[in-house]
């Protein structure tokens, strides 16, 4: 009964049930730029294509340029997605970071100069 126990205290967690959701928006955004890169960009790049069609593209026999080039778009659109995402997250927190928390008690503001006194 550990075992299960330790589990349900896993999924319970915040971090497992964050990253659930995560993984479930990641795979509905993944879907949103397929979409976009395949019915609004690509179009727009196939009068510059040779053929017309981008999704046709091949080297040789059966390597696909053109299936491979939408999935580039894809990886790049959404790597740029999260490079802001994280960018936004890190400026928040170091807004956060900035602003040391002032010893609430006495105790605390003895102890913090009693600390200071021993670093000189």
């Amino acid at each position: 009964m550990s075992i299960l126990k330790d589990f349900r205290d896993f999924a319970i967690r915040g971090n497992a049930v964050d990253l659930a959701i995560g993984v479930i928006i990641g795979a509905a955004f993944g879907k949103i730029v397929s979409s976009l890169v395949a019915d609004i960009i690509m179009p727009v790049i196939n009068p510059l294509i040779p053929g017309g069609d981008w999704k046709t593209i091949q080297i040789g026999h059966g390597i696909k340029v053109g299936n491979f080039m939408g999935t580039v778009v894809d990886f790049m659109i959404i790597a740029f997605v999260i490079f802001l995402m994280v960018k936004g997250i890190n400026s928040l927190k170091k807004g956060k970071e900035e602003k040391p928390a002032e010893p609430a008690t006495l105790q605390e503001k003895l102890l913090a100069e009693i600390r200071d006194l021993l670093k000189k």
